[in-house]
């Protein structure tokens, strides 16, 4: 029998919310760009401060540099840092005017000879790299660079000459794929789901997703991942799951996975949310600086992913 007059314990306090957890995380670690977007995404912020925030990073060439993609250190210009760029330009509604044409500019005199982009540009050789970017005196075209550019000026109806030929060069690539790995499949998607023959970008997608379910680059259970190969280079772990490709329920990528596939990847996504409130970086980790800078981008983009699809995160 409880004594009479014992006082009552105070209700459990609700736990804090997802969003919460990671804007402690992004103010204890993340650069000034991803404390600027953190707050535009999910607190209401405006779109000024994440400019001038990216504006940091910009180069007199047009292109963007000073390690804004975390694994490539140094000052110049990169096409990869430019598709960084780009992704945090359409992210707030900015991709347009004199700012995107410098961009388009910078890609012209980067280009290789059939117009498109290499992953990395000589120009990188005298800067610190991940050891898994090789560096090469002429390298050839990539998808994985290109794919994601054109894409994004496609969706944000850019109009210019480097185009012309960077869009036939991702439908060649996209369209003879045969074998491929997961980050090469996202750059393709990031293509197709704005390019603008909308029939011709829907029957690419549907070979893609059988070339994907085939090669099983998705792990579509994530309590059994050992039954899905990590691609060849990849850091022990590296898995790709339905939301990697389908970042939002829009996506072609999307018609890939059953509902049930997609659930169970986003219930993982939301799992993976750490002590410290930020997400893993699953890529490999050769330097503390850009393991460190890495993980707030990280965590924003799961954030968008889980409220793309509806998930409650604040």
């Amino acid at each position: 029998m409880a004594e009479t007059g014992a006082t009552e314990l105070p209700p459990t306090p609700p736990p804090h919310s997802p969003v919460t957890r990671a804007e402690r995380f992004v103010w204890l670690t993340a650069r000034v760009l991803e404390q600027r977007r953190f707050a535009h995404h999910f607190r209401g912020g405006a779109a000024d401060p994440v400019e001038t925030a990216l504006d940091a990073y910009r180069n007199e060439d047009g292109g963007y540099g000073h390690a804004l993609e975390p694994d490539l250190r140094g000052p110049v210009s990169q096409p990869l840092h430019t598709a960084h760029a780009l992704r945090v330009l359409d992210a707030v509604g900015r991709c347009a005017g004199q700012r995107v044409e410098r961009v388009c500019r910078y890609l012209t005199c980067v280009s290789t000879a059939d117009g498109a982009l290499p992953a990395i540009h000589p120009s990188q050789r005298d800067y610190p790299t991940a050891p898994f970017v090789p560096v090469v005196d002429d390298p050839p075209s990539d998808l994985l660079a290109t794919g994601p550019v054109v894409g994004l000026l496609h969706r944000n109806e850019v109009w210019h000459a480097w185009l012309f030929r960077a869009t036939d060069f991702c439908w060649r690539a996209v369209e003879s794929l045969e074998k491929s790995h997961p980050y090469e499949i996202e750059a393709a998607v990031t293509f197709l789901d704005s390019a603008p023959d909308r029939p011709r970008a829907e029957a690419a997608a549907d070979r893609l997703g059988r070339l994907v379910r085939e090669h099983r680059l998705a792990a579509l259970d994530p309590d059994d991942l050992d039954a899905y190969p990590v691609a060849p280079g990849y850091a022990p772990g590296e898995h790709h799951f339905p939301y990697d490709y389908a970042r939002t329920p829009r996506s072609l990528a999307r018609a890939w996975f059953t509902d049930d596939e997609m659930a169970r990847s986003l219930d993982h996504l939301a799992a993976q949310q750490q002590e410290d409130g930020g997400w893993p970086v699953r890529w490999r980790h050769w330097a503390p600086a850009p393991a460190l800078e890495a993980r707030p981008l990280v965590t924003i983009e799961a954030l968008r992913v889980l409220s793309a699809y509806g998930r409650a995160v604040d």
